[in-house]
């Protein structure tokens, strides 16, 4: 009687622990073991081709979600919602092999004094659509080989919010700030390193036109012992901030708004419908350039929109309208411990006029609010007879002129 061997690799049944026996063929234990492998990584392969899925809507809807925790700035709001909407529509498109057209990438630059929701918009999107998010500061980005971090370092942080999930980092949002910071010192191409400027943005480059990036997985300093994880930042949205200080006054005379001497007719009529309060909606890419960002940092960012300054009106709705609304914290705050809150609408005028004294936006609220608040916070909990506060003018004047904001200098 022949010994019985598997069909695959021929190895006999006393040197397996197994043989599984079919009509015409026999298989050990090791070579399941292997096909079982084989199997694995082609549907790995299968689920990397196929057409990643998101918690997409479409614009209109997703503007409304941002409607819900984000006031005012529809401009924005709309621009953005487009321009997310397109990226991840083009994640989603299947590759055709007679189709030439090559969608490229959304990357989005927004232009907004401080506290006007630049960071909350891009965090708020993230969170609806269900992809890894971080945000990293412009500011401490160095040139390769200088003390400071690397632009890897930006996806460093992208991959610890994925969970060192590769794939679901390559389709997740970066949120770079402060932007305005790292602009080269003039409209001149530098001529001389500049560390924290120019060169900066010149690395920036391959991370948002899209490339294969090594990545320390800690972070840190990159060394040549250090084991690294390649990310394709092809797929990944970068949406960029900042302040842009000054840049109004690049506008203005890109406009002509103060025009000295005489001007034609048609000029004038013209300057009277800019809205000389706002000058940041009139904003191009050739202001950006002349703040100091490069031409081709530029070109990877085209889409440009801005947000609009916080007036009083946008501030008072800011306190008391989206589902996260300071009020509604302070509310919610204060019910843990079995007392109710509210705020009288004398004293919400207050702390809105105060904002717009700081000039500090939705962050000023929050500033003025801890100074008013911090007493009855402070006390309350260890009063169990206390079960309501109302805040009234007098209280947040009172409390808001002993605290040391109100020592601050307005700007």
């Amino acid at each position: 009687m022949s010994q019985v061997t598997c069909s695959f690799c021929g190895r006999k049944k006393k040197d397996v622990d197994l043989m599984v026996s079919g009509i015409h063929a026999h298989i050990c234990n090791l070579c399941i073991d292997q096909a079982y492998q084989i199997l694995l990584e082609e549907q790995k392969t299968k689920e990397k081709e196929s057409k990643p899925s998101f918690n997409l809507v479409k614009p209109q809807a997703m503007k409304s979600y941002l409607d819900q925790f984000v006031v005012g700035q529809e401009e924005a709001k709309k621009v953005i919602s487009v321009a997310v909407y397109n990226h991840y529509k083009r994640l989603m498109q299947q590759k055709d092999q007679n189709d030439d057209i090559v969608i490229e990438k959304s990357n989005i630059i927004m232009v907004g004094e401080t506290g006007t929701g630049k960071t909350y918009l891009a965090r708020t999107l993230a969170n609806m659509l269900q992809v890894p998010f971080c945000i990293a500061d412009a500011t401490v980005l160095t040139e390769a080989g200088y003390v400071g971090e690397d632009v890897e370092s930006i996806l460093t942080r992208l991959l610890q919010a994925a969970n060192y999930d590769v794939e679901s980092a390559e389709r997740g949002i970066v949120y770079i700030d402060e932007l305005d910071k790292i602009a080269r010192k003039s409209d001149n191409p530098s001529i001389t390193r500049d560390v924290s400027g120019e060169g900066v943005q010149q690395a920036l480059l391959k991370l948002l036109e899209g490339s294969k990036v090594n990545v320390p997985p800690q972070g840190g300093r990159k060394h040549p012992d250090q084991k690294m994880i390649t990310i394709n930042t092809e797929n990944i949205l970068f949406i960029c901030g900042g302040a842009f200080d000054g840049i109004d006054r690049i506008i203005s005379t890109r406009l002509n708004t103060k025009p000295l001497g005489f001007t034609a007719g048609n000029d004038s009529r013209d300057l009277e419908s800019l809205d000389k309060e706002n000058l940041l909606k009139y904003i191009n890419a050739t202001d950006l350039k002349r703040f100091g960002l490069i031409p081709e940092l530029i070109g990877r960012l085209p889409v440009l929109t801005f947000l609009n300054p916080l007036d009083k009106k946008t501030l008072r709705e800011i306190l008391t309208e989206p589902k996260n609304a300071l009020t509604k914290q302070y509310a919610k705050l204060f019910e843990m411990e079995s007392i109710q809150l509210s705020f009288k609408k004398d004293a919400l005028d207050y702390i809105v006029e105060k904002a717009m004294e700081y000039k500090l936006g939705a962050r000023g609220l929050r500033s003025i609010c801890e100074a008013i608040m911090t007493d009855a916070m402070f006390e309350m909990p260890s009063q169990k007879e206390v079960n309501e506060l109302v805040i009234t003018k007098e209280y947040a004047i009172d409390k808001f002129e002993k605290s040391r904001m109100s020592t601050l200098k307005v700007a």
